[in-house]
């Protein structure tokens, strides 16, 4: 495979939702069409390492329009589609419409269809209205939990039409669709920034003998609309989001600056032979998988690297600094104290500026959540609201600025959550490969990285009780020899006392920005949970029974991730810090 091709699979994907009026006014629709291409225009001349893509149902109207534009731009088109193909042609007006259709079904990158049971009819809704809706509010749950903007040609009016544009906005923004979400989702969403309620508002008049004249937005005030109580409607993408997609960006582009070494040097989730069964959907996202977990480990080295030059200089400063106390005055002592802190500052700078830290954290927990949804995904492991899936809660507890880490998620699983996969056989691989065994899956990785913590960490232990013993030893030396030892002996003793004392000092601190004692409980916490899932997935009598089980188990274990990301980005070392534990 080239290194090309190789970096554009890599590409993360922007995903713009398409949601809007069928009966548009005719005069409006250029300049709807001009705005429209602006906006794409920016998003492609803003974010050139991501892949755009606009996801349309191709309806008529406002979704046509943006899929033409789309193409005509060259950006790839996916369509949606919320029923079979003959079904959903049938709720077109004209047979132009359907024809149109079919021309733009056939330049687009990929058609899916969207595989759901329809539930019962809710109270409050009658039979055949529920029938023919619910596909329509399955489908404005699919997109907005599937992009990253919602495009909407809205003419701003509520209105009760379940999967209509008003009520997809609605849900886009605070979770709320008549007949599918209860009413504590509202309630729920208002307890947490969340990234995901970012609209682009093109405002439209509609072309319809029922429609109400309204003093609202015309289509030139075009503008970003958020749940922000501030500034709901801005020209400028709020900072929240450009933080978020700039973070996004980022992992696009290092994911596709790497992508030769990712594809020579990854380690898949799919390796075994039985993962080739495994769809393509559930496949994509062991390709996002496998892009994070090797540039986590890539910053990890480069962090370690730094803290280990880190400490082994501020070791020296100190040595260098006992040596001009204790043993010699000589100024040179101190100069090469000051160089060995220069090059401790210029690693931690050189940490600093390429956040290294940060990366190292963000991509490892990004990985660990597309673990999860990779097995769920083989496993059939599906939330049992229609409208949820494995990104929407993961770290939104959180700061804010985690919300990228969701984005990324969210169109890893695109065809997956379109269409979950329920064979046995993802049940079985899941169950060998994630839960594993005594030396495989993550049983044995536990077991395994947690006996290696606490060995590292039980070294640490043995150099602080030789540290002791020499203090002690060197007191005692003090105490007997000392009358008759001359300034060079004193000097010698104190130098071999303090030098212990300063090993052991520089090593606990290089063991606590390496987080190792929690990591120790973070590694035994979470061989208990899978010990305890394997047990009670050997006594489950059915396959959903299994799926109860690994969907806890995936909870726990993203619940810990999160725990773990907070944890680690308390852990920073600074200037202040090596100077003091060098002086």
């Amino acid at each position: 495979m080239s290194h090309a091709s190789n970096s554009e699979q890599l590409a993360l994907p922007l995903v713009i939702a398409v949601t809007g009026h069928r009966d548009l006014v005719a005069a409006e629709i250029p300049l709807i069409r001009q705005r429209m291409e602006e906006l794409f225009v920016d998003l492609k001349e803003e974010y050139p390492y991501n892949r755009l893509v606009i996801m349309s149902p191709l309806a008529e109207g406002a979704d046509t329009i943006a899929a033409e534009v789309a193409l005509d731009l060259e950006i790839d088109l996916l369509v949606p589609l919320p029923k079979p193909l003959d079904e959903y042609l049938a709720d077109f007006n004209t047979e132009e419409a359907r024809q149109k259709f079919r021309d733009l079904s056939t330049r687009a990158r990929q058609i899916i269809e969207l595989k759901y049971a329809i539930p019962p009819t809710p109270d409050g809704f009658e039979e055949d209205n529920w029938i023919n809706s619910f596909p329509y509010a399955h489908l404005g749950t699919y997109l907005c939990a599937h992009c990253h903007i919602l495009l909407a040609v809205w003419d701003g009016q509520e209105s009760t039409k379940i999967g209509g544009t008003a009520s997809v906005i609605r849900f886009h923004q605070d979770d709320i669709m008549p007949g599918l979400t209860p009413d504590t989702a509202a309630a729920q969403r208002m307890l947490v920034d969340d990234e995901s309620d970012l609209v682009f508002h093109i405002p439209c008049s509609r072309d319809s003998a029922d429609y109400a004249e309204h003093a609202g937005h015309t289509v030139e005030e075009s503008c970003w609309y958020t749940k922000d109580k501030e500034n709901p409607r801005s020209k400028e993408l709020p900072a929240q989001h450009k933080l978020i997609f700039q973070r996004s960006a980022e992992f696009s582009q290092d994911a596709q600056l790497y992508a030769e070494k990712i594809e020579q040097e990854r380690w898949s989730l799919i390796e075994s032979e039985a993962a080739e069964k495994l769809p393509d959907g559930i496949k994509d996202i062991d390709k996002t998988y496998c892009a994070a977990d090797w540039l986590a480990m890539f910053y990890q080295k480069k962090v370690m690297r730094t803290l280990l030059v880190t400490h082994v200089m501020a070791f020296l400063m100190g040595l260098m600094f006992l040596m001009y106390t204790d043993f010699s005055s000589v100024q040179l002592m101190l100069v090469a104290f000051l160089i060995f802190f220069t090059i401790a500052t210029l690693s931690q700078t050189a940490s600093k500026r390429g956040e290294w830290h940060r990366k190292y954290l963000d991509y490892r927990t990004l990985a660990e959540g597309l673990r999860v949804q990779f097995y769920w995904a083989a496993a059939g492991v599906t939330s049992k609201s229609k409208w949820k899936f494995a990104h929407d809660s993961y770290l939104q507890t959180e700061n804010p600025e985690f919300g990228w880490i969701r984005n990324v998620m969210r169109v890893a699983g695109i065809d997956n959550d379109a269409d979950p996969y329920v064979d046995n056989h993802g049940m079985q691989f899941t169950l060998a490969e994630w839960v594993g065994g005594e030396d495989s899956g993550q049983l044995g990785y536990f077991k395994r990285k947690g006996q290696e913590r606490i060995e590292r960490y039980q070294l640490n232990e043995k150099l602080g009780t030789l540290s002791l013993l020499a203090s002690v030893a060197s007191v005692f030396v003090f105490l007997i020899f000392g009358s008759d030892m001359s300034e060079l002996g004193h000097s010698i003793v104190a130098l071999v006392m303090g030098t212990t004392l300063l090993l052991y000092g520089v090593r606990e601190g290089y063991t606590y920005a390496n987080a190792t004692k929690e990591l120790i409980k973070q590694y035994e916490h979470m061989l208990r949970i899978f010990d305890n899932a394997n047990r009670r997935l050997a006594e489950a009598n059915t396959i959903e029974d299994k799926r109860s089980v690994l969907s806890v188990l995936g909870q726990s274990a993203l619940d810990e991730h999160a725990d773990w990301i907070v944890m680690q980005r308390e852990r920073s070392l600074d200037e202040t810090e090596i100077w003091r534990m060098g002086s």
